[in-house]
């Protein structure tokens, strides 16, 4: 199984690259695991309507040259499934089974997403109705994939 994590922006905070990148690590011997960083859209704090649009499209062109058409996208979004650690082990296993071995995992920046992007996703899913830094997200995303490869393994792992 290939899974690539999308993200906009790039991540300055040494301890959420080290724990990204120990995530990953472990990842190593179970699936081939990739991190793509985008650049995000410089932009002013205050913005119209109209420019938080211009902003996620153009965020959303970056994000899209990136997904194959093979691949099956899931988007988090506030207004995803609930999903627990469980049913995404089982999501991930279907799809590894009887879909795509390539899924992608798309985190959007500060201002969401296109809805291009949304369009071309299969999933939504959401880890709660909190707002949490994108930056963070891609943690605890990454952290989630691991666990959900362990418990398909039928592999120990922290409960």
């Amino acid at each position: 199984m290939f899974v690539q994590l999308i993200g906009v922006g790039k991540l300055k905070e040494k301890y959420l690259v080290m724990g990204i990148q120990e995530y990953a690590k472990r990842l190593g011997p179970y699936i081939k695991f990739q991190v793509i960083e985008v650049a995000d859209e410089k932009a002013p704090d205050t913005l119209s309507e109209a420019e938080v649009r211009q902003v996620k499209e153009r965020e959303g062109e970056r994000i899209l040259a990136h997904v194959k058409s093979e691949a099956h996208v899931i988007v988090l979004a506030i207004d995803g499934k609930l999903w627990s650690s469980e049913e995404l082990a089982e999501e991930l296993d279907k799809l590894g089974t009887y879909g795509t071995s390539h899924v992608v995992f798309v985190i959007g920046g500060s201002h969401g997403l296109s809805d291009e992007v949304l369009r071309r996703a299969q999933q939504k899913l959401s880890f709660g109705r909190m707002t949490l830094p994108h930056q963070l997200m891609r943690l605890v995303l990454v952290e989630q994939i691991y666990r959900a490869v362990k418990i398909n393994r039928g592999e120990p792992y922290h409960k």
